[in-house]
């Protein structure tokens, strides 16, 4: 673990959970080490094959951030999550994904979100890989106006997820026992919003990488996804732990399933859960 001077005033952790990102966590590693605003950096290897961890921690050092590798070998994003936030000791958290680049005012403008009253939650739109100003701006009001219509759910992913810590602390956190599904991203908000809002800005965005996947879906279908709208403000646990849980269950989307690509090289065995910091 590296600790500097700025480690007494961060207000921010950042946590990035990866599994066998090499190619991709240096380049969002520096994309972090340009913010505005100090903050601490979470990372948390979820049983890499790759030297991943050698990777991004050469990357946290050589751009001289306060860091800490935990190393999570219980797969699935979940799993990694907790591990990370277990370390959270600041007002904000945000969670973000190995593949993403986030521009230097990233988390400043999620503070300036998280500080206005009853807001929890802050949520960044994507764009792509060379948007420009007038492409942002579209996206932004494309997200501001989903908000607007289906205030009680979120419209981003938890690449672009920011939380008052000690909300998601008072809400679970992250927690496989009670949601060990794809979709982590949403499940979470929908706890987070028993507390407070959830905001965007035109100004609160980030790029993930535009690289093809070569799994099955992991979303959700058209019909669940009609049905989350229409229960999210009135029926939100039922949605979750009772209906889409088990159409989940059964199409075997746990959360590991996120990490399934076929370059990676998954085996077959499942790990044994360890746990481990450095």
């Amino acid at each position: 673990m590296r600790r500097t001077a700025e480690d007494a005033v961060a207000d921010w952790t950042v946590i990035i959970p990866f599994f066998n990102e090499r190619e991709l966590l240096p380049g969002t590693i520096a994309s972090l080490a340009r913010q505005i605003v100090p903050f601490r950096l979470i990372l948390v290897d979820n049983g890499s094959t790759d030297g991943s961890a050698a990777v991004a921690e050469a990357a946290a050092r050589r751009h001289g951030l306060d860091h800490m590798l935990v190393t999570e070998r219980t797969p699935g994003k979940v799993s990694a999550l907790r591990a990370g936030f277990r370390w959270s000791r600041t007002r904000w958290t945000a969670t973000c994904d190995a593949d993403t680049l986030y521009p230097p005012h990233y988390l400043a403008t999620a503070e300036e979100l998280l500080s206005r009253r009853n807001c929890v939650t802050a949520g960044a739109y994507f764009v792509d890989p060379g948007a420009s100003a007038d492409d942002r701006a579209a996206r932004a009001g494309t997200i501001r106006m989903a908000a607007r219509l289906l205030p009680r759910q979120s419209h981003t992913g938890g690449a672009g997820q920011a939380f008052c810590t000690a909300t998601l602390r008072a809400v679970g956190g992250f927690d496989p026992d009670r949601w060990n599904f794809v979709l982590e991203d949403h499940e979470v908000i929908h706890r987070m919003m028993r507390k407070g809002t959830m905001l965007y800005s035109e100004a609160l965005w980030c790029m993930p990488s535009p690289r093809e996947r070569d799994r099955h879906s992991i979303r959700w279908n058209l019909f669940e996804r009609i049905v989350y709208s229409a229960a999210a403000p009135w029926a939100g646990d039922w949605f979750f732990y009772s209906f889409l849980s088990r159409r989940l269950r059964r199409r075997r989307l746990l959360s590991q399933c996120i990490r399934e690509r076929q370059f990676q090289q998954i085996e077959e065995t499942e790990l044994v859960p360890t746990h481990s910091v450095r």
